[in-house]
């Protein structure tokens, strides 16, 4: 009979990267402050987001990355741990998370689910049907809504082709990777990538695919607040009934 300890059990961790300006709704004149702060349904953007998090009881704990000197949490009531190491770009701000999660005890087999602060309808439901698809699963995955649309690529403002979209999914949050495969992948991956699974995809690996809805979309554009508000809106009412 073999005596060898069985392996650790894996956890999940949540890590928002929290350190941008929302620049697309900025230029369009729409947000005075960074768009996670931002008020819908009655609250700041990214406590919606946290509040979908907190609810998912799976999660250890959950870390908001924000840029240096941001001191928007000591403001609010929350139970995420902050850091505000978030770098120039999302993959730094992963980056530098992962790193922070380390400090804090978490190990190399532990799962990480990296989320969009701006994606702010995700729902309890959603983040666990990522967990179950991919706790067991030697690579891990994402949050993606199959393609819809007739989809087109363009060329100086016209048409260039119409793209088959059968095969076609929109990438959304969570991602799910293992911490220390995440880490390294993101360390050879550069600054650019704009989603974690880029980074793993960019070692050879195939993440899986996990479908979502389409209401789990990033706000981004001013028009995008109008949209989610009423999203949260509707939710809430329907509780209350």
């Amino acid at each position: 009979m073999s005596t060898d300890p069985k392996p650790p059990l894996s956890r999940f961790f949540a890590l928002i990267p929290c350190a941008g300006v929302g620049s697309r709704a900025l230029a369009a004149g729409a947000a005075p402050v960074p768009k996670q702060y931002q008020p819908v349904a009655g609250q700041p953007m990214v406590m919606h987001t946290l509040a979908a998090f907190a609810s998912v009881p799976r999660i250890a704990d959950v870390l908001v990355v924000v840029a240096m000197g941001d001191d928007f949490f000591e403001h609010q009531s929350s139970t995420c741990v902050v850091s505000d190491c978030g770098g120039a770009t999302r993959a730094e701000t992963v980056a530098n998370g992962l790193h922070d999660l380390f400090d804090h005890g978490a190990l190399a087999h532990d799962w990480v689910l990296v989320h969009d602060a701006a994606r702010c309808l995700v729902t309890p439901a959603q983040i666990n049907a990522l967990i179950d698809a991919c706790e067991n699963d030697a690579v891990g995955g994402l949050l993606a809504h199959k393609l819809a649309d007739t989809l087109k690529s363009e060329d100086q403002g016209r048409v260039a082709a119409t793209v088959p979209r059968s095969d076609k999914w929109l990438a959304q949050t969570p991602q799910m990777f293992r911490i220390g495969q995440l880490s390294q992948a993101l360390q050879a991956a550069g600054a650019e990538v704009t989603d974690e699974s880029s980074a793993i995809e960019a070692l050879g690996l195939a993440p899986k695919l996990v479908p979502s809805s389409a209401q789990n979309f990033k706000v981004t554009y001013p028009e995008d607040f109008a949209l989610a508000e009423a999203v949260l809106q509707s939710r809430y009412s329907q509780r209350i009934d």
